[in-house]
């Protein structure tokens, strides 16, 4: 009996209900980060149906309109690709000049901005709570390979939805599952082959449930055919395996910020921390924390100190240093846990303050990043990003000099 040890991650397309919710909070953080860095935003979005609410905490010297809002909100859907699509009938798809948009906005709390907002210059954690950045050998991007999969047959299939509207819609989920034949090459970060590749894509009425497979074969065919781990002969493909997949968008399923924690992140490989990224400004250390965790986490893994490792930090709201940093490395560490850890408090302050500065979080462009971007691409494994930078493999490999390896 052949051996198996299979995990699956999967990913969502900036098409489906929670990613457009998420794109949409994320660029109201954009416009108003880029007019006042000081900016503190915490928008939530609610999309059901023709109906988007926008609410939450803003204090910021930019000053919108609801109008400007609803404006900015309308050709967020349209760059994702509900732009009034005539393949898909209203009923169908979401068509933007039917929205009904609300916007919710009150200032922030002043019992939370004391806190946050130091004399001393320092800001404090926007809120109290634990984040957990990762990272491991089995991509160059050091990233999970079952998401990294899914992440580029999305991709693939989505492209090809927004300049071919006559057939594919945008709201798009894959699912890849890789087989490690056993648990010890799982924990080794040894992936050995794709074993399952799922796919749901809405295509237009006047195509059959057999054209559509043949279409979206073709494009996992294309995206993986020269790359070792797809064997499509021993490999289960299911493409909207429960038919003919036509209605689709906010219209048939609702959409809420944040609902998406591990597609943005790890795809399962990592705990979370629990709370959103997307829709908050870079003094909440539930978006700062999880990239200084990934950062740390991935500098790590590069430096050859482990195979795989899972940084967790915790911070209290009003409290600028983190209460806690703890490093695992699943075993796979070539020193124990609890020297990484103490090196790690040593070399990185892990302050809002230090990591918006290290980071440039209060910098968002078209030149450097945007949080709409990071939203529709996810939070972590781009190189592009300020976060995922290997700037600190030498500082980390020099402080562990000194030390014994682990036996």
């Amino acid at each position: 009996m052949n051996e198996k040890y299979l995990f699956t991650s999967e990913i969502v397309s900036p098409g489906h209900p929670d990613k457009v919710a998420d794109i949409i909070s994320d660029t109201i953080v954009d416009k108003l980060i880029m007019g006042d860095s000081k900016s503190r935003v915490a928008s939530e979005t609610f999309v059901a149906g023709k109906n988007i609410i926008v609410g939450g905490e803003v204090t910021s010297k930019v000053e919108l309109t609801d109008e400007e809002y609803k404006k900015m909100i309308k050709e967020v859907l349209k760059d994702i690709g509900y732009n009034g699509n005539p393949y898909f009938t209203k009923e169908e798809c979401l068509h933007p000049e039917d929205l009904n948009i609300q916007i919710l906005l009150n200032k922030q709390s002043p019992d939370i901005s004391q806190g946050v907002d130091r004399e001393d210059g320092e800001i404090g954690a926007g809120d109290q709570g634990i984040m957990f950045g990762y990272a491991d050998k089995e991509t160059i991007d050091y990233m999970p390979k079952t998401i990294m999969y899914a992440r580029r047959l999305m991709q693939k299939i989505y492209d090809f939805a927004l300049k071919n509207p006559s057939k594919l819609g945008v709201d798009i989920k894959t699912q890849v599952t890789i087989d490690y034949k056993n648990k010890e090459n799982f924990e080794k970060s040894e992936p050995k082959k794709i074993d399952t590749i799922v796919v749901s894509a809405p295509c237009v009425n006047t195509m059959s449930i057999e054209e559509v497979r043949t279409l979206i074969q073709s494009l996992i065919d294309e995206e993986l055919n020269n790359d070792s781990m797809y064997k499509k002969e021993e490999c289960k493909i299911y493409i909207n395996p429960t038919g003919k997949y036509v209605s689709h968008s906010p219209l048939h399923d609702s959409g809420l910020t944040g609902r998406k924690l591990i597609v943005d992140t790890f795809g399962g490989y990592s705990p979370i921390g629990g709370g959103a990224q997307s829709s908050k400004d870079p003094s909440k250390v539930d978006r700062s924390g999880l990239y200084l965790g990934r950062y740390i986490a991935k500098n790590i893994v590069a430096a050859g100190l482990a195979t795989k490792c899972v940084v967790q930090l915790s911070y209290a709201i009003g409290i600028a240093e983190p209460i806690s940093i703890a490093v695992d490395t699943y075993g796979t560490g070539r020193f124990s846990d609890e020297e990484l850890s103490k090196i790690v408090e040593e070399i990185f302050p892990g302050t809002p303050m230090w990591i918006i500065n290290k980071f440039g979080l209060d910098k968002p462009s078209e030149h450097t990043f945007t949080y709409a971007n990071v939203a529709k691409r996810g939070q972590v494994g781009y190189e592009d990003y300020p976060w995922e930078k290997l700037d600190s493999v030498e500082i980390l490999k020099q402080k562990t000099n000194a030390l014994k390896w682990k036996k």
